[in-house]
């Protein structure tokens, strides 16, 4: 064997920022997408201006985040909608580039499979859509917050990057509990995922 990987139900990440489109890297193929755009170029934006996690394009407020943390001393931090973006995670210059009608913000809102509808014609994107479609994550949004995301959903998470990985030697694959509280369709989808591993 030259690998053995463990894929149990651990979050993906602890933080807000962290999100299913970034962790199957297909957020970099949408911010390129974006940064191809007519008015990207016009205005000089590169990719970098389409990521919530540097100065470029962030809202400066919030810094990507979407939200204010309020700190209440004895009690959990309260969470409010940033008041200069509105949540959406950009400056307006940014959310003002449009691809096929939508703004950068307006991507991350979209469930997997509208994107991979949306992204018809971009085959980078779809390629990498399509593994969350076929281990059965297609209701999850973008920019859904990792976070958010239960266990399971979380190890069918990176079920999909094993997937979308370029070639891999002899590889002995751990699941802890793959199947547990899913509906029997979800089954049938995750056996034909284990089908295309083998």
């Amino acid at each position: 064997l030259d690998d053995v990987i463990l894929v149990d139900q651990s979050p993906i990440g602890r933080s807000p920022r962290s999100n299913p489109v970034t962790y199957i890297k297909a957020f970099d193929e949408i911010r390129a997408v974006f940064a191809d755009t007519v008015e990207a170029r016009t205005r000089n934006y590169d990719a970098a201006h389409f990521s919530f996690n540097v100065d470029l394009g962030r809202c400066s407020a919030c810094e990507g985040d979407g939200f204010i943390a309020i700190d209440m001393q004895f009690l959990a931090d309260v969470y409010m909608k940033c008041s200069q973006c509105g949540g959406k995670r950009y400056r307006k210059e940014i959310l003002d580039v449009k691809y096929r009608g939508r703004s950068i913000a307006d991507v991350l809102e979209m469930t997997v499979r509208e994107a991979f509808t949306f992204f018809r014609g971009q085959t980078k994107v779809q390629a990498r859509l399509k593994r969350l479609i076929d281990v059965g994550l297609d209701y999850l949004r973008l920019g859904q917050p990792a976070n958010t995301l239960s266990g399971g959903e979380a190890q069918r998470l990176k079920l999909a990057v094993f997937m979308s990985a370029t070639k891999r030697g002899r590889s002995l694959f751990l699941l802890d509990e793959p199947t547990t509280g899913l509906h029997f369709q979800d089954v049938v989808q995750l056996l034909d995922c284990f089908e295309a591993l083998v």
